[in-house]
C-alpha cells in the first residue's frame, strides 16, 4: 500500500477524532444546564368548589383546599377551611377561585342583605311595578334615579322632580343576584342603598308622593341639577287656571297695588316786596355845575295814602 495513502488517512481519522470530540463537550454542556430546584416550599389554599353569589354563607361542602408555591400564595387568602365557614359572601367568587378576605363579612354579621350593608349606610326597600321598575329591567348592581311626581305644599299643580340620584341597586324583589341568563326579574319591590338623610327622603316621598325609578349607565356619575316640573310648563299655552286657584301670572296682576302715600310739600316762602318807584328826575348841567331837582307825580301818596 502506498506511504502517503497510509499517511493522509491517518491524519483524517486523527482530525475525525478531535472534532467529534469537541463536539460531544459542547454538547454535554448544553444539556446539563441549570437544575431546576425542586418546589417544597408548598402552602394550603382554600377555593372555591363552586360558585358562591353575595348573600350565601359559606359551608364545607362550599370549599376546598389546593396546594400553591409559597410565592403564589394570594395576599388575604386562607389556609384553613374552618377560616371560612359560615361566613357571608358579599362580592361573587368563581369556582376555584381563592377566597379573599375582602369578598367575606364577619361571621355573625348576619344573612341575606345585611353583610353587603357597608357601615354607615341603610337599604331601603321600594314597592314598584313594572312602570315603576322599568319593565323589570331594574337588576342588582345597577344605579338609578328617584323621581317623585305629586302636588307641593299650597300648590294645586302637578309637579315631577328629581330627589335621589345615582343610587346603588342591592336586590330585587327576593333576588340579590340576576338569573343565569341575564334576564329581567320580575320584582315587587326594588331595594336601594342610601344614607340615613336619603332614606328619609324617599320614604317621604313614597308616602306622600307616587315614586319612579330612572336607570342611568353606571359609569355616569354626574349629579344633574333640576328644578322639577309642572303641568303647567310641560302643556304651556294649552294649560288652563284651575277655578277658584289662578295661576301665578293672574294673581300677579290680581295682587291689589298699595295706595301711594301723601308727600308733604313744604310751604313756598313769601314772594320779595316790589322795588320802589323811581322818581322822576330833572338834572340841569351849566358849566361845571350840576343840579338835580325831583318831580312829585300828582298820582304818588305818602305813606298815609294822602296826595302830596
Amino acid at each position: 500500500m502506498d506511504r502517503r495513502f497510509l499517511t493522509v488517512l491517518g491524519v483524517s481519522l486523527v482530525f475525525a477524532l478531535v472534532v467529534s470530540a469537541v463536539f460531544y463537550q459542547m454538547s454535554s454542556k448544553a444539556n446539563s444546564g441549570p437544575k431546576q430546584p425542586e418546589v417544597t416550599d408548598l402552602k394550603d389554599v382554600v377555593i372555591a368548589a363552586r360558585p358562591l353569589s353575595v348573600g350565601l354563607t359559606v359551608k364545607a361542602a362550599d370549599v376546598k383546599i389546593i396546594k400553591l408555591p409559597g410565592q403564589a400564595f394570594p395576599k388575604g387568602a386562607f389556609s384553613k377551611p374552618e377560616d371560612v365557614l359560615d361566613r357571608p359572601v358579599v362580592a361573587n367568587i368563581l369556582a376555584d377561585e381563592p377566597l379573599i378576605e375582602g369578598r367575606l363579612a364577619l361571621r355573625g354579621s348576619g344573612v341575606g342583605l345585611a353583610p353587603v350593608i357597608p357601615v354607615g349606610m341603610r337599604a331601603v326597600t321600594v314597592r314598584v311595578n313594572d312602570v315603576v321598575g322599568v319593565a323589570g329591567f331594574v337588576l342588582p348592581g345597577m344605579r338609578v334615579d328617584v323621581l317623585i311626581t305629586g302636588h307641593p305644599p299650597g300648590n294645586p299643580t302637578t309637579v315631577t322632580k328629581t330627589v335621589l340620584q345615582n343610587i346603588l341597586v342591592l336586590s330585587a324583589g327576593q333576588t340579590l343576584q340576576t338569573d343565569a341568563a341575564g334576564k329581567p326579574v320580575d320584582a315587587p319591590s326594588v331595594t336601594v342603598l342610601v344614607t340615613p338623610a336619603q332614606a328619609e327622603m324617599l320614604t317621604l316621598a313614597g308616602n306622600e308622593g307616587r315614586i319612579q325609578l330612572v336607570l342611568r349607565n353606571g359609569g355616569d356619575q354626574n349629579i344633574e341639577k333640576t328644578s322639577g316640573l309642572s303641568l303647567t310648563t310641560l302643556y304651556g299655552s294649552h294649560a288652563k287656571p284651575i277655578p277658584g286657584q289662578p295661576d301665578q301670572e293672574n294673581a300677579e296682576k290680581q295682587r291689589p297695588r298699595s295706595k301711594p302715600q301723601p308727600v308733604a310739600v313744604a310751604a313756598a316762602p313769601p314772594p320779595p316786596p316790589p322795588p320802589a318807584p323811581v322818581p322822576d328826575q330833572i338834572i340841569t348841567i351849566r358849566g361845571i355845575d350840576k343840579k338835580i331837582e325831583t318831580v312829585v307825580s300828582k298820582k304818588s301818596t305818602d305813606d298815609n295814602g294822602r296826595n302830596q
